[in-house]
């Protein structure tokens, strides 16, 4: 996925493209400076997100800048996933109309042009860079800015000219041209913003320089990259002040207020910031956290169908679906080209144009009592339900699922198995915070930052193709377990360990929610831990490896709203066209299946930390959230684990010896 510069001073790769051609080879300046997958674009580097570059960093922007890349295309491609695009409308509002990919278009030949027109914009931040031969501390408009080989976006930099070199004084002149890098510090809140640090500011204590109105700045490195290390110097008036003052909490009061900046979206709070400012490093790993809802996409039902048509026929023509809304014919050649109807009859077209001009409904409930369980419960509810057949393929979504018998010596409990031949996974991005992660995107509204100025009209989303192993556990035999260990002394301990955690969090979040209500059921300790040890020993068997298996858990008590579940989808999924090779379904045949399990679960009964891991039990002041589970028994990688390895316990799953030996659900295979 391409990177380009935008900004005050445009950078346009297209037409340096076409300036190059036409100047006979003479090189200009590329915008393109870096790439990067559709998956680090949504989870680790997307709008809002600093994004590290061979010679400095990058900020994608809001979707706002992304419209004018579409611009560029006749027509906008689109995920179909209906029920994430209900799941966004319920959190961003019902303005939302669809589910638009990375821009992007491949190119046919390693020299091709094709896609150099596309990509994600972003702006250089910080915009303060020090330079590496004289320590000079700078905004942006004192370096140069040099990218001149088309193919070559790693040797884009910012330079220096005329650097005076450390032989020199900072005042003096010189005929360098030395490297600068990004000044390393920031300021964020946890309403979402993000600042530059006041540099001049905060070496002379909240004043001006009395020698000049400009100050000449040096960033003075003492100890590289640990911690506040820097000192920085006025060369105007001489004035010094170290960063480490701005660490702690008693730095912290130091700081100046947030003045509500949305640097992605060059754009500040309405109204200003009141929460009080953080200092922060480029690089911390909790400058931005996603928020993501993800589904596996399934078949529509009527209702469904006829919304998703209405919603295409929105994105793809606009306003024209009013004008030919009464003259299907007229509608249907205006449509041409842009979305296929020719499989859909005039009555079908015409319910969708209805519906597509309907007012929005009004919300009907606040966005607390939206739960992420909610996206859950569809799937949930079509895995439970056996092929029609033996084998059984949707052709809207690709879901393609396969009935499978239980093997007689199957450890019991589980209750079901169904092989997911074809399945697709979409994700979309809805918003981001700083600081702090939030559980649930309801939790505090205004610490989510927005991807764009107004109310969004689309969010990006990926999709990913693949394959997977769906498992019921019986509900009666979960039901009877979870009363057993709700009532144990090691349930009270897991409970008592969460409370603690959510309360240390030091957030804004800790401290309105319940932690209770954040505790995963014991059945979700259960499945989770059984979830984990399974696709380890699958990576043994299927050809994926256990990094690339990953895990849907369908764990919750009934409630009014839905019935209980019990199951798991363990999955592998690939963003190629094509999706994954069947190496996992094949280990759903029975007796496959049945070895596997065993030899997980036998595996699963001893860890070489043990005793010291089968005994672990959070006490206080500990505020672990996981029992008898290590990386050498139980825990993945973060791309397989939904929960970064919490909620994890053998003991809920095998009878393991010690103090809580009769809490396992399964028997310990011979």
């Amino acid at each position: 996925m391409t990177t380009w510069l935008a900004g005050p001073n445009q950078l346009d790769p297209l037409g340096d493209a076409e300036q190059l051609k036409n100047a006979g080879g003479v090189k200009k300046n590329y915008a393109k400076v870096g790439s990067g997958r559709p998956s680090s674009l949504l989870f680790t580097y997307g709008p809002g997100a600093i994004m590290d570059l061979p010679h400095f960093t990058v900020m994608p922007s809001g979707l706002d800048a992304w419209e004018k890349i579409w611009a560029r295309r006749d027509g906008t491609p689109h995920v179909h996933a209906p029920k994430l695009l209900d799941a966004v409308r319920k959190q961003l509002g019902p303005q939302v109309t669809e589910l638009r990919p990375f821009p992007h278009q491949p190119e046919t030949s390693s020299f091709g042009d094709e896609g150099r027109d596309l990509g994600v914009p972003s702006i250089v931040f910080p915009q303060w860079l020090r330079c590496t031969g004289c320590n000079r501390l700078a905004p942006l408009t004192t370096f140069e800015y040099r990218n001149s080989h088309p193919y070559r976006p790693d040797e884009a930099r910012f330079e220096h000219v005329g650097c005076p070199g450390f032989s020199k004084t900072a005042k003096g002149g010189g005929k360098k041209r030395s490297l600068a890098l990004p000044a390393r510090y920031l300021l964020a809140c946890t309403n979402g913003h993000l600042d530059e640090f006041p540099y001049a500011l905060w070496v002379h204590h909240g004043k001006a320089c009395p020698q000049a109105e400009v100050p000449h700045l040096r960033m003075l490195e003492s100890t590289i990259s640990r911690g506040a290390s820097a000192t920085i110097e006025c060369a105007s008036c001489g004035a010094k002040r170290g960063m480490n003052e701005a660490q702690g909490a008693a730095g912290k009061a130091k700081l100046p207020a947030c003045r509500g900046r949305h640097p992605h979206l060059d754009a500040y709070a309405t109204g200003g910031c009141d929460a009080g400012t953080h200092l922060m490093l480029i690089g911390a790993s909790n400058l931005w956290f996603p928020i993501l809802q993800r589904v596996i996409v399934m078949p529509m039902d009527a209702g469904e169908r006829k919304q998703n048509l209405a919603d295409r026929l929105k994105a793809a023509l606009g306003d024209k679906v009013a004008k030919y809304g009464d003259d299907l014919d007229t509608l249907r050649d205006v449509a041409e080209g842009r979305i296929d109807l020719t499989e859909v009859s005039d009555a079908a077209l015409a319910d969708a144009v209805a519906a597509a001009l309907a007012p929005p409904p009004p919300v009907a409930a606040e966005p607390a009592d939206w739960s992420p369980i909610d996206l859950m419960v569809p799937e949930w509810n079509y895995l439970k339900l056996d092929a029609a057949g033996d084998h059984h393929e949707d052709p809207v979504s690709g879901l393609t699922v396969r009935n499978r018998a239980l093997d007689p010596q199957l450890p019991p409990g589980i209750s079901r198995v169904l092989a997911v031949e074809k399945l697709r996974e979409a994700t979309a991005l809805l918003g981001f915070t700083r600081i702090d992660e939030m559980d649930r995107i309801d939790d505090l509204p205004a610490r989510q930052a927005p991807l764009s100025l107004a109310a969004p009209t689309w969010v990006v989303a990926t999709e990913n193709r693949g394959e997977g192993i769906f498992l019921e556990l019986a509900e009666d035999a979960v039901a009877t377990w979870e009363a057993k260990v709700e009532a144990s002394g090691l349930w009270q301990a897991h409970k008592e360990a969460h409370r603690r955690n959510f309360y240390n969090r030091m957030s804004q979040t800790a401290t309105v929610v319940d932690p209770d209500s954040r505790l995963r059921p014991p059945r979700y300790w259960l499945l989770h831990t059984f979830a984990h040890v399974l696709f380890r020993e699958m990576a043994m068997s299927s050809g994926y490896g256990a990094a690339s298996i990953s895990e849907r858990i369908y764990a919750w008590q009934a409630t009014d709203q839905h019935p209980p579940a019990a199951g798991v989808l363990l999955l592998t999924t690939s963003s190629d066209s094509d999706g994954t090779l069947g190496g996992l379904v094949q280990l759903s045949e029975p007796e496959r299946l049945r070895r596997l399990i065993n030899a997980a679960l036998k595996r699963a009964f001893r860890c070489s930390s043990d005793p010291v891991c089968a005994h672990r039990t959070p006490h206080a002041p500990e505020d672990f959230l996981h029992g008898a589970a290590c990386h050498c028994c139980t825990m993945a990688s973060e791309t397989s684990c939904e929960r970064a390895n919490r909620f994890l316990d053998r003991r809920f799953l095998l009878e393991l010896p010690g103090p809580y030996a009769d809490l396992g659900f399964f028997p310990v295979p011979p």
